[in-house]
């Protein structure tokens, strides 16, 4: 009897899943489900938050990454009744499921913060960068040089740092009456990571004029101003919170082991059901090789995703599955057309910028796209990222 391959997500797990699965599986209906009927390169959407129009080459279409016997289902996941091995979906009807990769991603974790959710903006996804943009420059039109527009990003990880790069870009080039702000609560930006690469993303961000405010919680969000544990209160115009994730609420019901609605698995991306694979941010993923989890990062997902389709099939011929091991490439941060590396693969230098950083940074990007659509759209893509 030919089985029947469920997965949920179209992000970086998603699509590296599909492709990985339609190379590794024989005699399977494979069906893939997603809210939207493309695969955004998320790493690159803060890019639209300066310029809209790079939407169109970051936003690859889903009958591009999928071979035509896949099946594509356009609709957000409801709900995941793994007892029944059933899927629901928002517009009513179920799609049943042999073998289920959940590849869902995450949203934004508020952490309990009074008012948060309500007075701010996020970015995950195509249309909150657009929001985004929309809001920046509506609230650059009723400013003044002598009365500037405050806008405020909360949270100096990876999504603060470049978004508050591409606005401070946005400003230049329009010559837009903004301040602009990146609060942080731990003691420095870019929390967890190496000094050396947090001083020199600091040092660009304060050459791109972006005050950076640390080491003070957000305790409460107002309409228009921002509250913290110790330091004076900021009012805004924008308020962009990129500060956490959490699982999504459609597997709230699904009976995997989780926690805060991300599916625990082990190192074969296999849950605490055996017919049920998680990876990415819907995940967290045990390393045999660390107490850690492999990163919420797109860079996990990506190399997740490449091979957890030889897993799959093996659970399905009843064969022994095989670990995974995150291998840490290094990283690349972009701080408007600027970028700084950190630990590159096989480059000599640990820490750096300018024009070398930039152009790896592009090249990240557009391999990501030659390798789940084309060349030709990789090519089309470099000069916007």
């Amino acid at each position: 009897m030919t089985e029947n391959i469920v997965v949920l997500g179209a992000g970086y797990a998603g699509a590296a899943a599909i492709q990985s699965l339609e190379a590794e599986v024989d005699n399977a209906d494979i069906t893939w489900i997603s809210k939207e009927d493309y695969h955004l390169v998320l790493h690159e959407v803060h890019r639209c938050i300066r310029d809209p129009s790079v939407r169109d080459k970051i936003s690859l279409p889903i009958a591009d990454i999928k071979s035509p016997s896949t099946r594509f289902i356009k609709a957000a996941v409801e709900s995941v009744d793994t007892d029944d091995r059933e899927i629901e979906l928002d517009d009513g009807s179920t799609v049943d499921y042999d073998y289920l990769v959940v590849g869902l991603g995450s949203k934004t974790a508020y952490y309990g913060i009074p008012g948060l959710e309500e007075n701010s903006l996020t970015l995950k996804g195509l249309e909150d960068a657009l929001e985004i943009h929309n809001q920046v420059k509506d609230a650059a039109r009723e400013a003044s040089r002598n009365d500037p527009a405050k806008i405020v990003i909360g949270g100096a990880g990876l999504s603060g740092i470049q978004t508050a790069g591409e606005l401070a870009e946005f400003r230049d080039m329009h010559r837009a009456p903004l301040e602009i702000y990146l609060v942080e609560a731990m003691e420095e930006i870019f929390p967890g990571q190496d000094p050396e690469i947090q001083g020199a993303l600091r040092k660009r961000l304060l050459e791109a004029d972006i005050n950076i405010l640390t080491n003070d919680p957000i305790t409460e969000a107002a309409e228009d101003t921002i509250y913290f544990d110790e330091g004076e209160p900021l009012e805004f115009d924008v308020f962009v919170w990129t500060g956490g994730i959490t699982g999504q609420d459609a597997l709230e019901e699904a009976n995997v082991e989780k926690n805060h609605n991300r599916v625990n698995a082990d190192a074969t991306f296999q849950t605490s059901d055996e017919r049920v694979f998680a990876l990415g941010d819907s995940a967290i993923i045990e390393q045999l090789n660390s107490e850690r989890p492999a990163p919420p990062t797109a860079q996990a997902a990506w190399q997740a995703g490449g091979v957890i389709g030889e897993n799959v099939a093996r659970a399905m011929n009843g064969q022994a599955l095989t670990s995974w091991s995150y291998k840490d490439k290094g990283t690349v941060v972009s701080v408007g057309d600027d970028a700084v590396a950190h630990n590159v693969m096989m480059v000599p230098i640990g820490t750096f910028g300018g024009p070398a950083a930039k152009v790896l940074k592009k090249s990240i990007a557009t391999r990501w796209i030659a390798d789940v659509t084309s060349v030709g759209r990789a090519v089309s893509a470099w000069g916007d990222m």
